[in-house]
């Protein structure tokens, strides 16, 4: 009897072992970026981003949003949850949202504006879920940290991203 699993090559098969094992190094890798931090009066600002900015590109969205929201939750963990447990998961739910509007601004009109719009999300838009903990200064005062980090972060995966693209798949 053979236990060996083989992987089939179908269109039925979404979630392969090799997929997974894909999304599991960048998550490890978005564990990486965790920490190296961004200086900012939030502790939970790094490069975790890129990776699953990345995924959104290279592989799916939905797989960029996972990447994406287990890295945020990750940087949040090392940092401690400055924000609260709940506030992290609001992020996480979020950055998850901007990585699928990420992909689809690509595939609609170029990774520039991908890029622009990614920023003017994550790092305007997103600040703003600093009004229930410190009012509209702590949105204000976080918006250029999380802006720079959020470029910082678009900018190695955009580049990333073009540096593989039309090799050969990671699947």
């Amino acid at each position: 009897m053979n236990i060996l699993i083989k992987e089939k090559e179908s269109r039925h098969s979404v979630w392969t072992v090799k997929k997974i094992a894909v999304i599991g190094v960048f998550i490890a890798l978005s564990f990486v970026g965790a920490l190296i931090k961004i200086p900012s009066p939030v502790g939970s600002i790094g490069m975790d981003s890129a990776p699953g900015y990345f995924v959104a590109l290279a592989v799916g969205g939905i797989e960029g949003a996972l990447v994406i929201s287990i890295g945020h939750l990750l940087t949040a963990a090392v940092a401690g949850f400055p924000l609260t447990l709940p506030m992290h998961f609001l992020v996480a739910g979020l950055m998850a949202l901007w990585a699928l509007v990420f992909r689809w601004v690509h595939l609609r009109f170029g990774l520039v504006p991908a890029v622009i719009a990614g920023v003017i999300l994550n790092g305007v838009v997103s600040s703003f879920t600093m009004l229930p903990v410190g009012g509209m200064g702590a949105a204000v005062g976080i918006m250029p940290f999380l802006s720079v980090a959020s470029a910082l972060n678009l900018i190695v995966a955009a580049l990333a991203f073009k540096k593989i693209k039309g090799k050969k798949s990671l699947f």
